[in-house]
């Protein structure tokens, strides 16, 4: 009978731990800060649900924060401060790098800013950041706020996609915009039709003139040429030189990368910051 109880004893502890998995993933879960933060309350319960669940998603694919906060006041601090003391303090970033970004938006005098952490300085360059920011920015100008805090989350997925490959979005290597490119690809063939049109037609018109013959005999005048004598004469030469450049090893592509700083409680944050 002891026998028996000691060979079930680990196929319990297993089973118990099984069940308590669930458990243990809902305290972490609820320890973790909201993902979205509306103090300032911009949003209503529909758009907050629809953006907190976006910015979940794309958190827990990529195992990197994703994160919007809207406030009232600064509370005597630029919107850089605040955004790495809310993103260190409130103990956002996913993984032992706490990676992580946070969209701080300020209504009491319209500042925003953004902090990056961990690998997400990697992914989140100085001209990505950039580009996204652009994006962002006229919805919260126009008070678009769901639509402003839904394309940041589409970004920040696009850009941690991109990072995943080893290359990060910067300078020289930037998202296409499909419409644009396209809409330049269609503009420059009309206008390559429409020269060649043009050219064909004037080159048409001063032909008319001509009468096609049926011997090569009847393009030539009889005894119009005759060649009595032939002399070389050397008279110059022409020697044009070309420098060629050399290859700069240290070239480094534009300067893209990112720029950093130390928050206040030492952590190392990326990010940028403005008016909106």
């Amino acid at each position: 009978m002891r026998k028996t109880n000691r060979k079930l004893l680990p196929l319990l502890l297993g089973m118990l731990l099984f069940l308590c998995m669930p458990l243990i993933h809902l305290q972490a879960a609820a320890e973790h800060p909201a993902r979205l933060d509306d103090q300032a309350e911009l949003l209503t319960a529909e758009e907050k649900q629809e953006i907190q669940t976006k910015l979940d998603t794309v958190s827990e694919q990529h195992n990197c924060d994703v994160a919007v906060m809207t406030v009232n006041s600064l509370e005597g601090k630029t919107a850089t401060e605040y955004a790495d003391d809310v993103f260190d303090g409130e103990g956002y970033g996913l993984g032992d790098g706490k990676d992580g970004i946070l969209l701080l938006v300020d209504m009491g005098d319209r500042n925003w800013a953004t902090s990056t952490h961990g690998y997400a300085i990697t992914a989140f360059t100085d001209a990505g950041l950039d580009y996204i920011e652009e994006k962002v920015l006229s919805d919260l100008s126009d008070g678009a706020y769901a639509q402003a805090f839904t394309t940041f989350a589409e970004q920040c997925d696009l850009f941690l996609t991109q990072a995943e490959t080893g290359t990060p979005y910067d300078v020289d290597n930037m998202p296409q915009e499909p419409f644009a490119y396209v809409f330049w690809l269609v503009v420059c063939l009309a206008i390559g039709f429409v020269v060649a049109l043009i050219t064909a037609l004037i080159k048409r018109s001063s032909l008319k003139s001509v009468v096609k013959k049926t011997s090569a005999e009847d393009y030539m005048k009889e005894n119009s040429f005759q060649l009595t004598t032939k002399q070389d004469r050397f008279i110059n030469r022409v020697v044009t030189s070309r420098p060629i450049p050399k290859d700069d090893d240290s070239h480094n592509g534009g300067g893209g990368g990112s720029t950093t700083h130390v928050s206040s409680s030492g952590e190392t944050h990326g990010g940028h910051s403005g008016k909106f």
